[in-house]
């Protein structure tokens, strides 16, 4: 028996699919324990790829993957056929990415965006609960992990200022 089971509603995913594999994190999302996490760890080395780019260029490419990660998880979403399975994680992706921007350089920024991030992406704390409740589809997906990026950005700039 395997210990690595895929759930069936995944196995209508085709990873060969460019899109089915973004939104799945390139196979993170397939996790059996926590995807999200999974998804955000795969976003670590993503970041650190790009984290030599100026802050506008940066953002600029963030709003690129946002709204193509719209498009990214209404596909998967559609070919799963439940609406934000956990498997889907392209949005922690973005949302890392969105919590990191003018993050110092350094392993511990790095550690405290993915804390930070991973906080406020599973508790959902108001609005990023009432969008998570109220917005459905690739949008719906994408959004809340936006809103988790950009509380997580604003305690990341705080404690940046305040550590100096």
């Amino acid at each position: 028996m395997s210990l690595f089971m895929i759930k069936p509603e995944l196995k209508r995913l085709n990873l060969r699919n460019p899109r089915h594999l973004l939104a799945v994190g390139f196979g993170a999302g397939l996790s059996p324990k926590a995807p999200g996490t999974m998804g955000t760890l795969v976003a670590i080395p993503l970041y650190l790829l790009v984290s030599g780019l100026t802050t506008p260029w940066f953002v600029a490419l963030l709003a690129l993957g946002f709204v193509a990660g719209i498009w990214i998880c209404q596909g998967a979403t559609d070919a799963i056929g439940m609406p934000d399975h956990g498997a889907i994680v392209w949005d922690e992706v973005i949302g890392f990415g969105v919590t990191m921007i003018a993050a110092p350089a350094g392993w511990e920024w790095v550690l405290a965006g993915f804390v930070l991030f991973r906080l406020f992406d599973v508790l959902k704390p108001w609005p990023i609960s009432w969008f998570d409740r109220r917005i459905h589809g690739g949008l719906g997906i994408m959004l809340d992990d936006l809103i988790a990026g950009l509380f997580a950005l604003l305690c990341m700039q705080l404690l940046a200022g305040w550590i100096g």
